[in-house]
Parts: C-alpha cells; sequence; structure tokens
C-alpha cells in the first residue's frame, strides 16, 4: 500500500510540474504580447510648447497604460526635429510641411494649420509685398522658416527689391521693431490665442495703434507650385475684434505641423498609437488647448505628406484584431503540424532509423523457453529450464511487491509458467520412451 501510494504522489508530483511550467510559458507569451512599444519622437519649438504637448501626451499614454508608449525628445527647433528624423534618430517627429527631409515620413495626424503672417507695425506705410522694397525683414522660428522665405524672395523678385530678411529671436523682435531696424515681421504660427497673443504683444498697444496684415496675393499659385503650403485666408477681426484686425479677410499661406512616423513602422503599432491619442486628447484640452486643433490625417492618395498605412486603418475603420489577423493560421497551424508529424512519424517508422529493439519481457522470456523445451535431448536440460522459470518468476513477484506497476500479473505468470510445466512433463516423457525403444 505505501509502494502504491508513492508512485501516487509521484505521478501528482509530476503533473503539477507540468502544470506549472505550461502556465508559465503561457504568461510569459501573454507578457510579450501585450507588453507596451515605446517610440522615440523627435519635437522642438521656439516657445518649447509642442515639447510640453507631446510630453503632456505621453505621461497620458503613461497612466492609462496603453499598448503603445511615447519617449519625447526635445529638440529645440522644428528644423532639428526634422533633421533628426532624417537621421532616423527617432520614430516620429512633430515637424512642419515645410521643413527638412520628409521621403520617410507618414502622416499620422495633424498637429496645427500655420498661418504665415506678414506684419507691419502701426502706421507703416507698408500695405502689400511691392512696398517692402529696400525694408528689413524679421523672421521669428529661425531656420524652420528658410523655405517660405526663398519661396516669396523668388516669386516676388525680393532679392532684386533689395528686401532683406533677418532671423530674429522673439525676445529681440519688439526692439527691431521700435528702432525701426526691421519695417516688418514674418512668423509661421497657429491661429490661436496663445500665439495671437504672444504677435500682439511685439506691437504697440492703443485704442488707434493697429498692425497692418500684409496680404501674400500670389498664395494660389505658390500652393500649386510648392504643395507644402495651401492658400488660406486669415479670417477678418484675428487680431482685434474692436475695430477689427484685419479690417477684411486676408490671403495668405498656410502648411501644416504633422505628428509623422517612419514608414518602415508596423502598421498595427502606429494604428493603435492613432487612436489612443485621438482619445486622449479630449482629456487634455482643458490643460493642452493646442490640442483643439489636432485632425486627421487626409487619406486622399494625392496628399503632399502619404498617410501611413497604421494611421489610414484608423481612419477608415479598417483596423484589424488579433483574431482577424491570425484566425486562419490559429485554425490551420495545428492540422499542418499533426499532417507533417504524421508523415514523418510514418516515413521514420518505414526506414526504421533510430528504433531500438524493445527490451525482452518475463513473458517472452516464458515463451522462448517454450520453444526449447521442445527441442532438448536431456532431462539435465529440461531441469536447467526449470531453474530459469523460477528465477523469471520469483523475479516478477519481487517487482511487483515493491509497487512496480511495469511488473507482470500473477494470474497471468502463473498461466505461462503451468504451461510450460506441462510441456515439460510431456518432453520428459517422450524422452523415457525414446530410452525404453533404444536401450543403449
Amino acid at each position: 500500500m505505501n509502494s502504491l501510494r508513492l508512485s501516487l504522489w509521484r505521478r501528482i508530483v509530476v503533473l503539477a510540474g507540468v502544470v506549472v511550467v505550461v502556465t508559465g510559458v503561457s504568461l510569459l507569451g501573454y507578457r510579450y504580447y501585450t507588453r507596451p512599444v515605446t517610440l522615440t519622437v523627435a519635437v522642438g519649438s521656439i516657445d518649447g510648447e509642442a515639447a510640453r504637448m507631446m510630453t503632456a501626451i505621453a505621461g497620458r499614454l503613461a497612466s492609462i497604460k496603453a499598448p503603445v508608449r511615447l519617449n519625447v525628445t526635445d529638440t529645440g527647433t522644428a528644423f532639428e526635429a526634422a533633421r533628426a528624423f532624417s537621421a532616423e534618430k527617432a520614430d516620429l517627429a512633430v515637424v512642419r510641411a515645410d521643413v527638412g527631409d520628409l521621403s520617410q515620413a507618414q502622416a499620422v495626424l495633424v498637429v496645427a494649420h500655420m498661418a504665415a503672417l506678414i506684419i507691419a507695425p502701426p502706421g507703416s506705410s507698408i500695405t502689400g509685398i511691392s512696398a517692402l522694397k529696400g525694408r528689413t525683414v524679421g523672421v521669428l522660428g529661425g531656420e524652420a522658416n528658410n523655405r517660405i522665405v526663398d519661396v516669396l524672395t523668388n516669386t516676388y523678385d525680393l532679392t532684386r527689391a533689395k528686401v532683406v530678411f533677418k532671423h530674429l529671436a522673439v525676445t529681440e523682435a519688439r526692439h527691431a521693431l521700435q528702432s525701426r531696424e526691421v519695417g516688418a515681421l514674418l512668423v509661421v504660427i497657429p491661429l490661436g490665442g496663445k500665439y495671437l497673443s504672444l504677435v500682439r504683444g511685439l506691437f504697440q498697444q492703443g485704442p488707434k495703434a493697429l498692425p497692418v496684415l500684409i496680404a501674400i496675393d500670389s498664395a494660389g499659385a505658390i500652393a500649386e507650385a510648392e504643395r507644402a503650403y495651401e492658400s488660406f485666408d486669415v479670417p477678418k477681426g484675428t487680431f482685434r475684434g474692436s475695430p477689427p484686425v484685419p479690417e477684411d479677410d486676408v490671403t495668405t499661406l498656410r502648411t501644416s505641423l504633422y505628428l509623422v512616423a517612419n514608414k518602415k513602422l508596423d502598421s498595427d503599432v502606429i494604428a493603435t498609437l492613432t487612436r489612443t491619442i485621438m482619445t486622449a486628447r479630449r482629456d487634455l484640452m482643458p490643460e493642452q488647448p493646442l490640442l483643439a486643433q489636432i485632425a486627421d490625417a487626409s487619406i486622399d492618395p494625392d496628399a503632399f505628406l502619404a498617410v501611413h498605412p497604421g494611421a489610414a486603418a484608423y481612419y477608415n475603420g479598417t483596423q484589424l484584431s488579433f483574431m482577424d489577423k491570425y484566425g486562419n493560421e490559429i485554425y490551420l497551424a495545428p492540422m499542418i503540424l499533426g499532417g507533417i508529424a504524421s508523415v514523418l512519424a510514418a516515413a521514420w517508422k518505414f526506414l526504421g532509423i533510430g528504433n531500438p529493439q524493445a527490451p525482452e519481457g518475463p513473458l517472452d522470456s516464458l515463451y522462448a523457453l517454450a520453444r526449447r523445451v521442445r527441442k532438448v535431448e536431456s532431462e539435465a536440460e529440461l531441469s536447467d529450464i526449470e531453474d530459469e522459470i523460477d528465477n523469471i518468476l520469483g523475479a516478477q513477484r519481487a517487482r511487483a511487491a515493491s509497487g512496480d506497476e511495469t511488473a507482470v500479473d500473477t494470474t497471468t505468470l502463473n498461466i505461462a509458467a503451468h504451461r510450460l510445466e506441462g510441456l515439460i512433463h510431456d518432453r520428459r516423457r517422450n524422452l523415457k520412451g525414446k530410452r525404453a525403444a533404444h536401450p543403449a
């Protein structure tokens, strides 16, 4: 009884070990599949607002344990963000459509639209681009605005008009206007309250101090040649409501600020990121008003910046679930693997490779003794066979007594032994008959 109980406990321990191993492997597989993916995003702006916005989004994604997380790298300017992205130092970047090398970029979403504004101070005689002749225009935003400066220079032949563009820091702009070091400012900003307030603060304040917004009349023609831009009308009263500044809608250029992803990134990862950001922004808008301008990227095939397939799947509602993607493989894989295993096993068995000879059991030994009994020619050999039978029976009884489950049961052994005894008895009688018929 003790031996049987010990064997049962051994089986329980083995079964428990198998369950623990299978459970552990399953948990590891689940953790691996559900582990969050962290993407690096390069972002920069002269006021640091873009970095704060993306940091808020990254914090929100971490707090809700989103499957995709963001590691924000503040590069200082939009130009440096574009450079880091093109050098593949970042998976994502917040960049302007007219800045940097975007050959490896695909749009995830539109962060904001940015209008190009040429503004002259109150009382200025500059009412149009042609009136900038011989003047210096201060440019806020650094190298990020080099392209739009080149576009305006080429379109209006400002080099011949001796118009000079000079980069200024935001802190230098007000003094440069007051000292007439510059005759106007060029800024590219979202038309949001914070940025409009910043620009208004650069000019003289007063009921009659009305800055002049200069129209870019050739915006439509520029947009056709430079697809990074589009023609846009700044609404009446954008800078001031009463009296309105501008007094009427003013045509200018507009570009977009995108969150872009490297086209090599997995579509499922980008689809999940897009969905999570679009959901999280609603909770963050009270703290980050700029997030209100986030919009879907264009899925038009002719769009200036092609949308990433993952983002397009989210916008189109065609994002596949796990079972949609791998359901067929999950159902077919066991059948295919089982079929292959059966074929291989049959081939292995047919070739006879690696098939060890099964060890001879006690019944096999007894059956072999039966064949020997029929051929022996002396009683001495029969006595030896009887000794072998006793040894086999004794060994099997000892194994059964020790709880060995592989031992042959006693009933079967007794039947085989009884048969052998009958054969031995018959053979002895035959041998005696032969001796009587042929005495020495």
